[in-house]
């Protein structure tokens, strides 16, 4: 099907046969490896790291050569389109993610530009680039963006939040507004994600790490109505393989059949989604990635395969299915319970 070595991760997003449920872990580039915390200390900064690409490509690599994972993720934020709309992003240690120029009024949505992903965002696609060709093959690439909902929501707060005072004041408010900058976020979103398939990523997916805190209503409207424009405007396939797209919404297990509807090929469930339950709503119809909670890695090694186990047992027999963690890894837990949770999925037996 593909020139990968190993391409059971793709063939699982597109529900083909598969001799093993495949595995990687949301942040399984980041601060848990020390090798990780030693190069981001030459770094400088964050950003430094995101932004020069033979260093971005090393943090993703790092993971590959620890771990028996069948994908990479490229290493980078999910804040790069509002920095690259001049927004002035910054980090702190305490506080995260900081904007100089929130996005408040119709004034600032209309000066916003939409981002030549090949200019402003050269060093992201420079990465994917330099990251395919060095894994040769290996296991696939994930290329990534945060969902115009999620960027929303970081823009118009300034940084992160914990009322989402701003933006949902901003949707109630002013809705016409909002769907001015989701639309434009939607646009640069789909133009991003195209960027990285074209320079070598081989799945996609759209981290829409706050379309949980919205009402039913407001998500369907605000949130979801967008990641499915984006979805409408990606490449489908690259040199005759399909790329394979995948949506997570943390906190949105109540909306699955609406999110399978938008054309994404699989959903990520967050941990607290029964992920048994979750296949018998959307069917045949797209693939699951999930859903073991990122605490369990902190527990002991056979309660870690415990876990593992379970959440395979309850997907049960047949391909469709990517374990992940329900969220991104903690960046204190021990790198030796991540081998085990790793080793746990591949040594599981079960006639898929």
């Amino acid at each position: 099907m593909t020139s990968l070595k190993n391409d059971t991760f793709i063939k699982a997003l597109l529900k083909q046969p598969v001799a093993r449920t495949p595995v990687w872990m949301m942040r399984q580039a980041g601060r848990y490896l020390p090798e990780y915390r030693k190069i981001r200390e030459q770094a400088g900064s964050f950003m430094n790291l995101c932004t020069h690409p033979e260093l971005a490509a090393e943090v993703t690599l790092q993971p590959l050569r620890r771990f028996d994972f069948d994908a990479a993720i490229l290493f980078s934020d999910i804040l790069t389109i509002p920095d690259a709309m001049g927004l002035g992003l910054h980090f702190t240690e305490s506080e995260g993610p900081k904007f100089l120029h929130p996005v408040r009024s119709a004034a600032d949505i209309d000066k916003l530009p939409i981002p030549d992903p090949e200019m402003e965002l050269r060093y992201v696609i420079d990465a994917v680039r330099l990251i395919r060709t060095t894994l040769a093959g290996q296991v696939p690439l994930i290329g990534f963006s945060g969902s115009p909902w999620t960027l929303a929501t970081y823009m118009v707060e300034g940084g992160s939040s914990k009322s989402f005072r701003q933006v949902k004041g901003l949707m109630y408010e002013q809705p016409k507004l909002m769907h001015g900058l989701l639309a434009k976020l939607a646009q640069s979103v789909a133009l991003y994600l195209n960027a990285q398939i074209r320079a070598g990523a081989q799945a996609v997916m759209v981290f829409d790490t706050w379309g949980g805190m919205l009402n039913s209503e407001d998500y369907l409207e605000f949130s979801l109505s967008y990641a499915r424009q984006v979805k409408d405007q990606l490449i489908s396939a690259m040199n005759g393989q399909k790329i394979p797209s995948i949506l997570f919404t943390k906190g949105g297990g109540q909306w699955l059949e609406a999110m399978a509807d938008t054309g994404y090929e699989a959903l990520g469930l967050d941990w607290q989604t029964d992920v048994g339950l979750a296949r018998a709503r959307v069917g045949a119809k797209v693939a699951l990635q999930g859903n073991m909670d990122p605490i369990a890695l902190y527990a002991p090694p056979h309660v870690i395969q415990e876990k593992v186990t379970a959440i395979l047992d309850k997907y049960g027999t047949g391909s469709g299915h990517v374990f992940n963690l329900g969220h991104g890894i903690l960046p204190d837990v021990d790198p030796e319970h991540v081998k085990v949770m790793v080793d746990a999925v591949h040594d599981y037996r079960h006639a898929r």
